[in-house]
Order: C-alpha cells, then structure tokens, then sequence
C-alpha cells in the first residue's frame, strides 16, 4: 500500500503535526503511533475503560441461551472526560463505546474457558503491549501484557461481514472446537475525534516467549508473492509462498500423527470458508528453531518470561484450544506425546537437516468475502498474469489451491521410523539356530524333519516310542552327542528342560562344556504349550552313570 501524507486536526489524544501514514495507520512528529490520528495511547486507554464498563455490566445479566437477536444487539455507553454516574472521569477525549452482540461473544469466550475475570485481568490489569511489526495492511496491533490476546483495528467493510458471519461462526464453533481459524472474542467500537475505530479481540498465535526466528505469510499463490527488499531488512520479516519454495524446497517434515491431524484441520477449515464465500485468506507461520535457540544468547526480560510464565497469568486463567497443538489434535489427542517444557503448544517438527523447529500456525485475514470489488481484481490480475497463480480468486479455487499448497508444499509426512520386529524381518527366526550352535549346543537338522516339527524345532508333533527313539540313527545317535552316553540329555532341543539327572563327570572339562550345551534356552510359543512333549514324558527318571 503507498505512503501518502496527511495532516492531523489538532484535538487532545490526536498528532499535531504532518506525518507518514500506511491506510489510518501512522506516525506522529513524537514517534508514536496514530491511527486515524488518534495516538495510540488515546485509543489504549479508551478500549480498556470500554471493555472493563461492558463486561462489568455484562456480569449483571442472567446467563442464557443465545438467540439469533443476540447477533444483532448493539450496546452503546458514552464516557465523558469528566466521568458520570455510569463511567469513571479519565484524561483522554470524550468518546462513545459501542459493544456489538454482547451476549453471543460471551457464549464464545465461556466456550475457550475464558472467564470474566480473567478477561478484564489479561486486558485492563495492565496497559496493552503495542507490537512494533504490524504489517501492511495499516492496522494496529495491541497484545494483553500476559501473551493470550491480540485487539487488532478493522475496517468498516471486515466488521460488517464479521456481523454477518457471527451465526455461522456460532454453529461452527459448537461443531468443532479445534481449528486454526482465528477465535473471535469481542467485537468493539471506539468512537473519538469523529471517527470511527473499529476493534477486534482474538486468541495470540505467536507467543513471545518464543523467539520467532522466520516468519511466512502463506496464501498458496505464486504471482508476486515474494518479500519485497524493504521488507526483507526488518529484523523479522514476513516472508511469502515464493521465499518458502525457494529458502525450503523438501518443506517441514511433522510426525505421522501431526501431519494427519494438521491436513484433516486444514481441509475442515478450508471448506468451512468455502461454504461462507471466503477467500484472500492466508497461513501465518512462525518458526522457532530450537536448535538456534540453544546457541543464542536470551535477553534477561525474555529468559524471566519463559522460566515462569505463570507469574503473569492471572490465577487459573488458561485459554482452551488455542494454542497451534490444540487446534490440530483432534483424534491424534492423547496419542502425540508433547515436551512437557513447552508450554506455548508449538507443534513439534524438524527440516531437512534434522533441526528440531516448534511451529506456531494459524489462518488469518478471514473477514474477506468474494465481493464485487474482489471479482473485478482477480479479472484485471488474470489479464496479466497467469489468472490460477493470482491470490485473488473464487472461494472454491482457492481453498484447493489453499490446501494442496499447505499439505504437499509446506508440510510434509516424516519417514515413520520402522519398528523392531520389522528390523528383524523374516531371517529372524534363522537367527536361533545359530545362536543355539554358537553356544555350544547341537544344529537341529530343519530339512528332514519338516514332517515331524513344522518349523517349529521346540514341538514334537506326535508322541514317538521308545524303540523309534533307539532306532531313529539317522536323526539323533548317542555317539554324535558330546557327552557319549549322556548325549541323550544335550540331544534334546537345545531350548526345552529335559527329565534326566546328569551327575558331575570326573573331567571337569567335560562339565563345562555340558552344562553350556544344557543352558541354552529359546523363549516357546505359549500357544504351543498343550502340544509341546517333554522328554520326561517319555523316558522315566534314570542315573546315568559315567
């Protein structure tokens, strides 16, 4: 968007003097920030005396269900500078604060387990955190001094399809807890000096205590989507679809289980903003790469934040399914085991030179609807360029492009690592014998004897008589078996415990290389056990004496 130069009305809480805008968004001769030239410590203070009036006021009101009047509802309170019997007196200019559908965006934030409480804690406790990087698009963003909410400006047109789509984004809600959609908290009003300021209350995707070290704003689209030179010189700049092809081309590899869960999220999401005639919508990336984090240096402030982040949290204020884990877990909950240190809910993953990397995701800019205006760009566009690479485009197209893009260009399916029965493949079981001859035990003969055992050289298929076992010469002879008249003992497979006493020989040579030929054991199949014989059961109990 172009810089154009505009001079401000000289009011209290407003800029005196010329300065540089981008849309309402700019800076005063002081170098604060302005917005439809309000400073923004004027607009700070004006939301937290408004929200702290409205969700007071809102405690005071039985709870119920929501009605579809309740999407309509638009409460209006005036604060004059002096105070009056409804507000308190403050320094700022007179405003009016206008709260729209009160009652449906309490049903919402009792949803995410915020309650009132904490909500006037995280926003009106202490004085909002203006961010320094708020992007392109003119407006201002402010977070709660504890990380768990960010109050964007909107536009006119985005809070009126917001107003629109609030019925919908009930029954969506109620259906579907886990998304990467944004979670709408409170729509606001602040009007001073004549205008009109539009606000939005939604769940923080970046936690700063997570060092972001890149940044990307995805939208699935090629033309023109490469970070411009100025952009490029912020110390975290926003990176597009090209900058990622061309700085990531084997993408982020996530575990079997994420991937799954991520690519069904994205998928539900993206058809939920095609029935809604939704598109121009994108995927906000951070990526905090862990290995880099363990090398660098962390400042004080940061490394006090990250140690105890509690300290900042009001007393059991914990927002649900907002961070980038639980918005994709879905069915893959309780089977993905997360670091228990990593409270911010990053999703783990890792690139192709195996750092280990946390991901903070989700969709933003969802308030653009395919209107007439929007079709007329996308024509113009596709003049120029090629009209299927373009970012503006009919909701159907673009939430396929939208997905194929994020599942098989951003994120990809880790190698499952193979498990160790599958390492052993079938020779495992080729692998007993020989551990059976290396310690000294005999080489059961598996090929003539496929009738008798089956493979299985722990079984004996049927119960053979003595005399079978006298004249069975060629299967099993005394004379082959280490200890002559003993072998019967060591001839038996090497794994089953045999019914003869054998009596220490006078060699004690000979002991130890029997009793290493006896203790060798393969673990039987259970299933096997009622079939199994013993030797014992056939020959009695005898002394054999050397």
């Amino acid at each position: 968007m172009a810089c154009i130069l505009t001079v401000a009305a000289g009011f209290p809480g407003t800029s005196q003097t010329m300065k540089k805008t981008i849309g309402h968004r700019g800076i005063d001769h002081t170098g604060e920030t302005t917005y439809k030239k309000t400073t923004s410590s004027a607009l700070k203070g004006a939301i937290q005396l408004g929200i702290t009036h409205t969700v007071g006021s809102l405690s005071q009101k039985a709870e119920r269900d929501v009605l579809m009047q309740d999407f309509l509802v638009v409460e209006s309170i005036f604060f004059p500078r002096g105070g009056s019997n409804l507000t308190p007196a403050h320094h700022y200019n007179d405003f009016r604060f206008k709260t729209y559908a009160p009652v449906a965006f309490r049903y919402f934030r009792e949803l995410f387990g915020i309650r009132p409480d904490d909500y006037l804690y995280s926003l009106c406790n202490e004085s909002l955190i203006e961010l320094s990087n708020p992007g392109a698009s003119g407006s201002v963003f402010y977070v709660s001094s504890d990380d768990e909410f960010i109050i964007k400006t909107v536009q006119h047109k985005e809070a009126e399809f917001l107003q629109k789509l609030l019925p919908g984004y009930f029954m969506n809600i109620n259906q579907n807890k886990r998304t990467l959609l944004p979670k709408f908290y409170g729509l606001y009003c602040v009007q001073i000096g004549g205008k009109n300021i539009r606000i939005l209350v939604m769940n923080n995707l970046f936690p700063r205590a997570r060092h972001m070290h890149l940044k990307y704003d995805l939208k699935g689209s090629t033309c023109k989507r490469q970070a411009s030179p100025k952009e490029r010189e912020k110390a975290l700049p926003t990176y597009k679809d090209l900058d990622f092809i061309q700085n990531m081309p084997d993408g982020l590899q996530l575990e079997p289980e994420n991937y799954n869960a991520l690519s069904k999220t994205i998928q539900r999401d993206c058809l939920l903003l095609q029935s809604f005639k939704i598109m121009d919508y994108s995927l906000l990336l951070g990526i905090h790469n862990m290995e880099h984090a363990g090398r660098e240096r962390v400042d004080e402030s940061v490394n006090d934040w990250a140690v105890n982040p509690e300290q900042r949290r009001g007393p059991g204020q914990k927002t649900l399914y907002c961070t980038a884990m639980e918005s994709i877990q879905g069915e893959a909950r309780g089977r993905v085991v997360l670091d228990s240190e990593d409270y911010t809910g990053g999703i783990p993953a890792h690139n192709v030179r195996g750092d280990q990397l946390l991901l903070y995701i989700g969709i933003i800019d969802i308030l653009q609807s395919y209107r007439l205006i929007k079709k007329l760009e996308h024509s113009w566009k596709a003049l120029i360029h090629d009209g299927d690479t373009v970012s503006v485009h009919r909701p159907g197209f673009y939430a396929e492009r939208f997905q194929k893009f994020m599942c098989n260009t951003v994120f990809r399916k880790a190698p499952s690592k193979p498990s160790p029965s599958k390492k052993r493949g079938p020779g495992a079981q080729g692998s007993l014998p020989r551990a059976a001859a290396a310690a000294g035990g005999p080489k059961p003969d598996v090929e003539g004897k496929q009738d008798r055992q089956s493979g299985r050289p722990d079984l004996l298929a049927r119960t053979p008589r003595l005399d079978e076992l006298k004249n069975d010469s060629a299967e099993t002879t005394l004379s082959n078996c280490p200890l002559g008249s003993a072998g019967l003992a060591s001839c038996s497979p090497p794994h089953r415990s045999v019914g003869v006493e054998v009596h220490k020989p006078a060699n004690p040579e000979e002991w130890h290389s029997a009793s290493d030929s006896v203790e060798v054991a393969v673990p039987e199949h259970p299933s096997a056990r009622e079939d199994a014989i013993s030797l014992k059961d056939i020959i009695p109990e005898t002394n054999i004496c050397f």
